[in-house]
């Protein structure tokens, strides 16, 4: 049974891998191994709990007769909700920053950005872009950023080939950017909730190399640029378009984007899950929306306003994508195949740079947010627990908090999103928007992103632990 639930996760990862080809939602691959998995795992039950977990299961029984019925109680409520915990933690902050940047986009407060690529030069409006990009998607998460920045981008350029460099820029500079923070991509959120990076030393060592990952793909994008191009200026219809003064929009900005950047201290402070701290955030900016538009919030154009279908869509198949995986992988977990795998990696590899190129490679076909739960699955942090009989002390400090284990996956996943388009979601929403071919930008972007990639890895080499 053990190899029959890893053989749907490996299935699931090929059907991810294949989804531009066979045309089945990613999303629906992983919410339907996730739900196969487990319920694979609760028919063979009292083997798994007993082999895993035997010590637990008697303390939980307290002396009464183990039964069918008692052991999957113990594994809804004991193994089940603790893979359903982690993900919730991913999703609801999903759910916050989705809905902060809709409170936002409503209000026009990202309407500055238009007014700040009011250039007819194609080079300076391609970094500006990029510039853009780059810092929000290390404040929100990349594909909300990505999908914005791309709507944004289809109203200002009419060019179809120029948008599609453009987009390509913007797709980069999301990617860098969400690896750069801890609130900027589903896998540091992930790896500063399980406590395996803090958010101050995780930025700090990523920095550089997110930063040359994005320099060099959008030189070479802006190499493929006439000297002026052609834009149109045209104001977003946001149903209303509502009539609030620039303080009260600068205002709001400041409270949703500067409470972003607030939430971890606010989780150093608590230790609380960051979720809550994005819910703090929410509710504040609620608050204010509601105190500027009080004089609309009873008018019936309050109803037209909305943001782009593309962009609610994306957002919400990322958690649902989210949670499935992290079921569909958390079940293989509990039947020991992980640990297995990673002993045999100890023993045959025992090299995280090797590892973090396998996963930069794993990530450009399938998904990095796929690759990267993958890959931190392996191991615990070290401290928490003993990581394997096999590895050695100078190999385990790589495991431990603010090891280099955790940063070189994180990186070369979000990097790996770049070599192909098809690895990353807000790769496939360029796809989807501007019809853009993998092959078309492996030629032209692809190769100098893996280019890029080795660059980042040599400075994470030299920077100290």
């Amino acid at each position: 049974m053990t190899l029959i639930i890893a053989a749907i996760l490996i299935l699931s990862y090929l059907l991810i891998a294949t989804a531009s080809l066979t045309k089945v939602n990613k999303t629906a691959i992983a919410i339907f191994a996730a739900a196969v998995g487990w319920v694979l795992y609760i028919c063979y039950g009292t083997d798994f709990v007993m082999s895993q977990h035997p010590s637990e299961y008697t303390d939980f029984l307290g002396g009464a007769v183990p039964t069918s019925t008692a052991v999957k109680h113990y594994i809804a409520q004991n193994i089940f909700l603790k893979y359903v915990g982690k993900g919730a933690e991913i999703v609801l902050f999903l759910l916050s920053t989705m809905t902060i940047v809709e409170i936002l986009n409503n209000n026009g407060c990202f309407d500055f950005l238009a007014e700040l690529m009011r250039t007819r030069n194609s080079r300076k409006l391609l970094w500006m872009m990029t510039c853009i990009t780059f810092l929000l998607s290390a404040n929100l998460d990349n594909i909300t950023t990505t999908t914005m920045m791309l709507v944004v981008m289809h109203s200002l350029i009419p060019n179809r080939r120029h948008r599609m460099i453009y987009g390509c820029a913007i797709v980069i500079a999301a990617n860098c950017g969400g690896a750069l923070t801890v609130i900027g991509d589903p896998t540091g959120l992930l790896l500063w909730s399980s406590e395996a990076v803090t958010a101050t030393r995780f930025s700090a060592s990523l920095a550089v190399p997110c930063i040359v990952s994005c320099a060099l793909p959008v030189f070479v994008l802006g190499r493929m640029l006439p000297e002026r191009i052609d834009i149109e200026w045209a104001m977003p219809y946001r149903g209303d378009d509502t009539n609030l003064s620039r303080w009260q929009r600068i205002m709001m900005l400041f409270v949703g984007i500067g409470g972003l950047w607030f939430i971890p201290t606010f989780h150093n402070i608590t230790k609380l899950s960051p979720f809550i701290g994005a819910l703090c955030v929410l509710s504040l900016l609620w608050i204010v929306n509601e105190i500027v538009n009080r004089k609309l919030m009873d008018v019936d154009k309050m109803i037209q306003r909305r943001m782009p279908r593309a962009l609610q869509y994306g957002v919400i198949q990322m958690m649902l994508f989210v949670m499935g995986m992290m079921l569909a992988v958390g079940v293989v977990c509990e039947t020991g195949a992980v640990d297995w795998l990673a002993r045999n990696i100890d023993y045959h590899v025992h090299n995280i740079w090797v590892l973090g190129a396998l996963s930069a490679v794993m990530s450009s076909i399938v998904d990095t947010f796929a690759t990267s739960l993958s890959f931190i699955s392996l191991y615990p942090v070290v401290g928490a627990e003993p990581i394997t009989e096999w590895a050695d002390a100078g190999y385990m400090m790589s495991f431990v908090q603010n090891g280099n284990y955790w940063k070189v996956i994180a990186y070369s996943t979000a990097i790996g999103g770049n070599f192909m388009l098809v690895g990353s979601l807000s790769g496939l929403a360029l796809m989807k928007m501007e019809r853009i071919h993998v092959g078309w930008y492996m030629k032209n972007v692809g190769w100098v992103s893996v280019i890029a990639w080795f660059i980042g890895i040599a400075f994470l080499c030299m920077m100290p632990l």
